[in-house]
């Protein structure tokens, strides 16, 4: 009997006949090259992590940098090649052909992505060994992601490696949760601001299911602080509230940050 392959089931089985690549048929060779693109992204991450647990997160970052940009060069002009699209200063064509609103309908729907991948993450975890477990893989995860983001828009942003609080609050409006979530920036003065999360997409989600608040301040203070003084090292970070704490409706999270010395220092 033959049975079809797809992604996300370890059940699924093949003909003893298809036996090379060759011997897939054309729809099965199409999932294969979804599986390959899978693999890629998945030893991609494992290269990350074993230079960054060989030699520290800023030599991985430093690493990183070098061989993600020879990478994606050599990925995207061989997929133009095949699949048929233009490579313009580093970027797909057809992306750049894209309308400001449809890329910023695309950009939320990424966003999307992402915490919809976090969050199967969690329970599949979770459904095999626990909630303690889950959250504790949870927060062991932002003390990785959570620099690495950092790093990420600053190198976007092109922002010095002491960037202040202003760079700070240039870089919180560039997370994906700002494409999915609503907040807010107060300036407390010159050395500080708080900073509010007033709709979470999580959180709305369970209180429409009558749910209570998802307790993810172990998270948050370590996903605020990691992701600040990656930002500059000088900057402190205070949690106002966070889940289970309580809160206002006008919020679910509350931060506030602090930098130690002048701005310009």
């Amino acid at each position: 009997m033959k049975i079809e392959t797809g992604r996300g089931n370890s059940d699924t089985g093949m003909e003893e006949s298809i036996c090379r690549t060759e011997d897939l048929s054309r729809e099965q060779m199409a999932r294969f090259i979804v599986d390959m693109f899978h693999r890629i992204a998945v030893h991609h991450g494992l290269w990350f992590l074993e230079v960054e647990h060989q030699m520290g997160m800023k030599k991985a970052l430093e690493i990183m940098e070098v061989a993600s940009g020879k990478s994606y060069d050599i990925q995207m002009k061989r997929l133009g090649k095949a699949l048929g699209f233009e490579m313009k200063e580093g970027v797909p064509e057809p992306l750049l052909n894209m309308t400001k609103e449809a890329l910023k309908d695309l950009m939320g729907d990424v966003a999307k992505n992402w915490l919809a991948n976090d969050g199967v993450w969690f329970q599949s975890v979770e459904f095999a060994r626990g909630m303690f477990d889950a959250k504790r893989c949870n927060d062991s995860c932002w003390v990785r992601y959570s620099p690495f983001e950092a790093w990420s828009i600053r190198r976007f942003l092109g922002l010095p490696e002491k960037a202040g609080l202003k760079g700070l609050k240039r870089a919180l409006n560039f997370r994906m949760y700002a494409s999915i979530n609503k907040q807010s920036i107060t300036d407390e003065g010159p050395n500080s601001f708080v900073f509010r999360m007033n709709e979470c997409r999580v959180q709305t989600a369970r209180k429409r299911k009558g749910l209570e608040d998802y307790p993810c301040k172990s998270v948050g203070v370590v996903e605020y602080p990691y992701f600040a003084t990656a930002i500059d090292p000088r900057i402190k970070t205070e949690c106002i509230g966070c889940p289970p704490d309580h809160h206002p409706e006008e919020w679910y999270c509350s931060w506030r940050f602090t930098l130690d010395g002048d701005e310009n220092s």
